[in-house]
């Protein structure tokens, strides 16, 4: 089966974090309290993406390894439905993500970049490899976004997505679409403020 017919069957998207909508970097700036303060990049073109994919039908969310202050904020602007943290082994949370929505393996879709994220990638329906993934993620992926992680994987993830499905174009008007307020209202985040 091909990439493009693995994809229009997509109903859920779930993302890695770390490599995947960051470039991979994790900076530990010193507290006061003596505790580091975690920070990480995320790409404004993922945000949209993923406003683009829940407008197209696309129920989205992340499962990462660490456990991050940084990634809770982003997930909360970004209105992401499935936030899992502190994951070692993906597919326990996999597991939960299909009892809760009623989905099959092969309505899923996993974006990840190393080895951690293969028991998933080796099981979902479309596995999508970053740019910058490690070569044993590369090899199992039926899809490999143009660009890396960080800077823009997600949105191509999501526009691979979504064109399979016939309906890029249509979404990308009504994300424009000044009348539609959903549209108006879905990636304004507000970051620590």
């Amino acid at each position: 089966m091909t990439s493009e017919a693995r994809a229009k069957n997509i109903k859920v998207l779930i993302f890695d974090v770390d490599g995947t909508l960051t470039d991979g970097q994790i900076f530990v700036l010193p507290g006061p309290d003596g505790k580091g303060i975690e920070s990480k990049g995320f790409a404004a073109h993922d945000g949209l993406g993923i406003t683009l994919g829940r407008l197209g039908g696309l129920r989205i969310g992340i499962i990462t390894k660490r456990n991050s202050q940084t990634v809770a904020i982003r997930a909360r602007d970004l209105k992401l439905e499935f936030v899992y943290q502190g994951q070692a082994h993906k597919m326990n949370a996999i597991r939960d993500i299909l009892a809760k929505t009623g989905f099959t393996l092969d309505q899923l879709s996993y974006v990840g970049d190393d080895i951690v994220d293969l028991p998933v990638m080796r099981e979902c329906g479309l596995a999508i490899a970053t740019a910058n993934a490690r070569q044993q993620v590369k090899d199992v992926a039926h899809y490999i976004t143009p660009n890396p992680g960080g800077q823009g994987a997600g949105r191509d993830a999501i526009d691979f997505i979504l064109s399979a499905q016939g309906s890029l174009a249509k979404v990308i008007e009504q994300y424009l679409d000044e009348e539609n307020k959903a549209a108006e209202v879905a990636d304004v985040g507000v970051g620590n403020m």
